[in-house]
């Protein structure tokens, strides 16, 4: 079950860079974690069933993820090419709690990982889902203020530069997987 949480994707690389950049940390740690519980319920409630009568879902949601994941991939090349200062203040801005929706909700991972494959393993079994969603949260909560323990080490440029390199490669490799799969 952990497996499904802990994998790497856009959500836990947006937590991930929020945390290190001291940016609207609990909003986004908050949005990722409630919006898995919302998923785990309704994938434990019977959501699989739908999708199987309807499998056009599945590629509708693909594409669109797919293509969803390239942008935030090529945007994260585009700042590992072009680093501007990273702040590491706290920010007002809502911007940070839009794209954990967005990377949340937009992304097909999350439906299949949620919705389709914990909701048909854990399909009626509520403490099941309790268990998963108690997981989702732990993990949100130590990568999002856990991330703070590396600033030492991205205190310096190339650190992010990094970081947003091997970001773009996963984003765009799971973008160009998803679309080239259906």
């Amino acid at each position: 079950m952990m497996t499904l949480i802990v994998a790497i994707g856009a959500q836990n690389a947006f937590v991930l860079r929020q945390g290190l950049r001291r940016q609207a940390v609990a909003k986004v740690v908050a949005v990722c974690a409630i919006s898995d519980a919302i998923l785990v319920a309704v994938g434990v409630a019977g959501f699989g069933a739908i999708v199987r009568r309807w499998p056009q879902a599945i590629t509708v949601a693909a594409i669109v993820g797919g293509l969803f994941l390239l942008a935030y991939g090529f945007l994260a090349a585009r700042r590992a090419f072009k680093p501007g200062s990273m702040s590491v203040a706290e920010s007002g801005s809502n911007r940070p709690v839009l794209t954990a929706l967005a990377l949340t909700w937009l992304n097909p991972h999350v439906y299949l990982d949620t919705l389709l494959l914990l909701g048909s393993i854990a399909a009626g079994r509520w403490l099941f889902g309790v268990g998963a969603v108690t997981a989702s949260i732990a993990w949100f909560v130590a990568l999002g203020f856990g991330a703070r323990l590396l600033s030492p080490l991205f205190a310096k440029p190339r650190a992010w530069r990094v970081l947003d390199g091997l970001i773009a490669a996963v984003m765009i490799s799971l973008g160009v997987v998803l679309i080239a799969g259906w």
